[in-house]
């Protein structure tokens, strides 16, 4: 990501929210780069625009946002996605994090927190409407019957700790907070747990610990 604004791409398919999203977007200093009504001129209008942060909704008229979601991580090197969706239901939340997607806000959420939001997610921190985290961990914990693989998580506590927190959404700050430790004795934490996982970024993180049952 370049030292400039943030650049950010909005598909909606409802032209006064997705305008009114936009506003606030670059009222806010951000790079609204484009904007697109559905899933084949988002993804034809994304090259060119190379947004930094995906601002995404669930429900397009020609595909549905996962697929989208799904698309873009196969062809590597996309940009990160924030899904805002009306749907709060845990099944939509687990399908867009494992599709891909950093984050999921509700629509209900208000300017502040999709501003932070955006913010977040272009910083590689994993974003979810408060709750929506700890319910898709518990249900995927009570339907998934495979064990997790210790080999392949050769975590401290500690490490486990921070894990089950970032997989709950909450940044360095807010777990520096928590366990009382600094900030950057956090983001060592972070930057182990994702070289001992052989992993790139945060939302992979959330995968990872969505995937083996890892919470508190």
């Amino acid at each position: 990501m370049s030292g400039g604004p943030v650049r950010v791409m909005v598909v909606d398919d409802h032209p006064m929210w997705r305008d009114a999203v936009g506003r606030d977007l670059a009222d806010a200093g951000y790079d609204v780069v484009a904007t697109a009504p559905d899933a084949a001129s988002a993804l034809r209008r994304l090259p060119a625009a190379r947004p930094d942060v995906l601002l995404l909704d669930l429900q397009l008229p020609d595909r549905s946002g996962v697929e989208v979601a799904r698309e873009l991580a196969a062809r590597g090197g996309g940009p990160r996605i924030l899904v805002l969706s009306a749907s709060g239901e845990q099944d939509d939340v687990l399908e867009a994090v494992k599709a891909g997607a950093t984050g999921y806000l509700v629509k209900s959420a208000s300017r502040e927190e999709l501003l932070a939001a955006v913010a977040a997610t272009a910083a590689g921190e994993a974003v979810f409407t408060p709750g929506l985290a700890g319910l898709v961990l518990g249900e995927f914990r009570r339907t998934s019957a495979a064990p997790a693989d210790e080999e392949q998580a050769p975590l401290t506590p500690r490490e486990t700790e921070v894990l089950r927190m970032v997989a709950k959404g909450l940044s360095s700050r807010q777990i520096a907070e928590r366990l009382v430790l600094s900030h950057r004795t956090v983001q060592n934490h972070t930057q182990n747990i994702l070289g001992k996982l052989q992993m790139n970024n945060r939302a992979q993180l959330v995968r990872y610990a969505i995937e083996r049952g890892i919470e508190e």
